[in-house]
């Protein structure tokens, strides 16, 4: 079965959690895609909910099919958000930041009472770390943030003419390992100019994970099936 099959059935699984009433969070990329896409169905069927879109594009999608968006900078709790990852690991720890929307994500997940994470089986790994992780940064300090995660071991490098929707620059830090990625985090996170990465360790509550048709769930502190 393709990827994109994957994507779709887990997004599916994902999408049916939501009930009607609920305000939920739509994250950003390829399979936060599917997710909107499913989201919109059920709304059509005659599910009654609003949304919070993580980036301007999945906003677009959202209120394309027909989805109430509404602006996240009036919102102090969500029900449940939904998003992709680039790793997930059995920890439930995740690198997310690939769509560059990282900063909005993680800020929406904090609010969510649950966060649920959808990917395609080549998105599980063993432990996270293989996948470039993503830090947000203020253009005013681009050159000494580069410096300092620099010498946190990694190799940086700025995406090319890109600006995320909050007008800041997107720096790609490549890890030799990750072998404590609290520690990482911290570390991060007490840089000033750095506004924000792609580790996710204590936000994602479960994860869909869809691998050959096959959808496994991934639940913190539960049964997993």
């Amino acid at each position: 079965m393709a990827a994109d099959d994957d994507k779709r059935l887990a997004a599916e699984a994902a999408v049916a959690e939501v009930r009607d009433g609920m305000l939920v969070g739509l994250g950003t990329g390829t399979t936060a895609a599917y997710a909107v896409t499913a989201l919109a169905r059920r709304v059509a069927a005659g599910l009654k909910v609003e949304t919070v879109a993580t980036s301007e594009a999945t906003a677009a999608a959202a209120r394309a099919g027909g989805l109430v968006v509404r602006d996240f900078a009036d919102i102090a709790a969500l029900d449940l958000a939904i998003d992709g990852a680039d790793e997930i690991d059995p920890r439930l720890y995740a690198i997310k930041g690939a769509g560059g929307a990282m900063l909005r994500e993680k800020t929406v997940a904090a609010a969510s009472r649950r966060m649920v994470v959808i990917a395609d089986g080549s998105k599980r790994v063993a432990a996270i770390g293989a996948v470039k992780l993503p830090v947000e940064v203020l253009p005013f300090a681009r050159t000494s943030v580069v410096a300092a995660l620099a010498r946190l071991g990694a190799a940086v490098t700025v995406r090319d003419g890109y600006v995320t929707d909050n007008g800041n620059l997107i720096a790609d830090c490549r890890f030799p390992a990750m072998p404590d990625p609290r520690a990482l985090a911290a570390e991060i996170a007490a840089i000033p100019g750095a506004l924000g990465h792609g580790l996710f360790l204590d936000e994602v509550d479960a994860a869909y994970i869809a691998a050959d048709g096959v959808v496994t769930r991934l639940e913190r502190g539960g049964p997993s099936d």
